[in-house]
């Protein structure tokens, strides 16, 4: 069993307009992301796959054929390899889930 306190982990600011927080398990990582208003992801696509729950905010996102707006409560899942990307209308909370673990997040968090 390991216990985290989201508050005191290390924030990763290397893209403008999000913060991150990484937890990692063994076969996961879980991601909460604070993103500014008009904020975009650039559409991309990676191995894992994703979950992704906005806790506040309005998020425009999408898989390039298809996009959503999504409300805060409501969540999308993408699967390993599906591009996808989208903007903040917002400022938004949101927790991303990825399997398996997010190797490169490890390594930018040192």
């Amino acid at each position: 069993m390991n216990t985290f306190d989201m508050e005191t982990v290390k924030d990763y600011t290397g893209r403008p307009g999000f913060t991150g927080k990484f937890v990692h398990g063994e076969g996961f990582t879980l991601a909460r992301w604070e993103i500014k208003k008009g904020s975009e992801l650039s559409f991309h696509n990676h191995p894992h796959e994703q979950t992704t729950l906005l806790l506040s905010g309005k998020l425009e996102i999408g898989n390039g054929d298809e996009k959503t707006v999504l409300t805060p409560g409501q969540g999308i899942t993408f699967a390993g390899g599906e591009g996808h990307g989208g903007v903040a209308l917002e400022d938004c909370l949101l927790i991303d889930v990825f399997c398996p673990a997010r190797e490169d997040f490890k390594i930018l968090m040192g």
